[in-house]
């Protein structure tokens, strides 16, 4: 055998048996519970007060089939900030949890306008995903992300490769997918932004992680 085909032989193995031993430990997931449940979230953040607990409809439970979830409507004055938090124990490497821009077209919702929007948390800026939605006449913004014990981070496919990372390095794929709703107003953009900012650290806490100094 030529040297060059030798050594392209011994990577092909290498890389095989690189993939079966990833597969094998992505395989090894240790759920990874929450330290506090989701219902402790405070019920009064930045002078927003919550108004009700909702429970989802046992067919939209089998879809998403989350290990824990809050579902919460939020008052202020006349309006109101519609909470929504998904937590999963575990997850298979390579999956994600389920992305509202694909959800909220099969619910009616069609999303008109998509961005990004800068969080403060930990003393940087962490991006979320910054939605302008609209049924039925109905326009509403929503602000959402992607949180477990170690970060926050905004896109799906990233989730995903970190997912796997997690699967083969930690040994735990668990996270939480954070969504925020709020009237399509001007005047509540800057809101969406400071109630986000004082929900992070307080989801942090449900999966045990203490503030930073």
């Amino acid at each position: 055998m030529k040297p060059s085909r030798t050594v392209g032989f011994s990577a092909t193995l290498f890389l095989l048996a690189a993939t079966i031993a990833a597969t094998e430990l992505s395989n090894r997931r240790n759920p990874d519970f929450l330290a506090a449940p989701l219902d402790q979230i405070d019920r009064e953040i930045l002078g927003w007060q919550a108004y009700q607990d909702h429970t989802l409809p046992s067919g939209v439970i089998r879809r998403l089939d989350p290990t824990s979830y809050l579902s919460r409507t939020y008052r202020k004055d006349k309006h109101e900030l519609d909470l929504f938090i998904a937590f999963y124990a575990e997850q298979r490497a390579g999956e994600s949890m389920h992305s509202p821009k694909h959800c909220l077209p099969g619910s009616g919702w069609e999303i008109w306008k998509h961005g990004s929007a800068f969080v403060p948390y930990e003393g940087k800026m962490v991006e979320i995903n910054n939605y302008s939605i609209h049924h039925t006449g109905r326009r509403m913004r929503m602000y959402y992300w992607y949180q477990s014990r170690d970060r926050i981070i905004a896109s799906e496919y990233l989730g995903k490769l970190m997912l796997a990372r997690d699967a083969l390095f930690a040994g735990y794929t668990s996270g939480s997918i954070v969504r925020i709703m709020l009237p399509d107003d001007p005047m509540f953009e800057q809101t969406g932004i400071d109630f986000s900012a004082a929900l992070m650290p307080q989801v942090a806490r449900a999966f045990g992680k203490r503030p930073t100094p």
